[in-house]
């Protein structure tokens, strides 16, 4: 690319992958949880997507030890009930995997009962799609620079946004199923109700018929 301006280049990819960065998602979040509770916290992920999270308790007393009645339980769960993470009284951790199917991911915290009652802090940080990638160590592996470095954020970004149009297409059309199979469902509903509702006023004329001739009134 000869005579070719690298930094408006570079500006571009820049403002490209913001733009994009809509792609994946990151949720990095401070809560507080009190002793004896769980708290969920869930994403849609999509099938074959990596994901990577982080917690951390925070020390209420900083420069001295946590005390040990500031650990949580952690259990990361799929929509199916499957466990990618389990952490049992952690003050800390940390989960990676690839989802091996579409749907919510539950990550769940519980502290133990204790008396009196306490509060935790939890730092949480959960990144997936494209933002859970290591691009430092993308950098460092591959000896890219800088303007390379951005063009890989940008391609990988891209295909991001390819495969959750498909992801999107899909949900679209079963969406569209469940419709018509809802709307055939109710169109049978309601014949097989004007069918009751016709056969209950014949059963009724019927009856106030045979009562009048009966009482020969007509």
């Amino acid at each position: 690319m000869i005579g070719l301006n690298q930094k408006p280049f570079l500006h571009l990819c820049l403002v490209l992958l913001v733009l994009f960065s809509s792609s994946s998602s990151t949720e990095s979040l401070r809560f507080e949880l009190q002793s004896g509770h769980t708290k969920c916290i869930s994403e849609d992920i999509k099938s074959n997507s990596m994901t990577v999270g982080k917690y951390s308790i925070i020390n209420p007393n900083e420069g001295f030890p946590l005390p040990d009645t500031h650990r949580v339980t952690v259990r990361v769960t799929s929509s199916y009930g499957n466990n990618y993470h389990y952490g049992d009284r952690v003050e800390s951790g940390q989960f990676a995997f690839v989802a091996a199917e579409a749907g919510d991911y539950m990550s769940c915290f519980w502290a133990a009962v204790h008396t009196p009652a306490i509060t935790l802090t939890i730092d949480f940080e959960w990144k997936t799609g494209v933002a859970a990638k290591d691009w430092s160590n993308v950098a460092k592996k591959g000896q890219v620079d800088v303007m390379e470095l951005e063009l890989k954020k940008l391609q990988d970004t891209v295909s991001s946004i390819h495969e959750e149009m498909f992801y999107l297409r899909e949900r679209e059309e079963e969406m569209q199923d469940l419709n018509r199979a809802t709307n055939s469902r109710m169109f049978w509903l309601s014949l097989v109700s004007l069918f009751v509702c016709l056969s209950v006023a014949g059963a009724q004329l019927w009856h106030l018929k045979s009562f009048f001739e009966k009482k020969k009134l007509i």
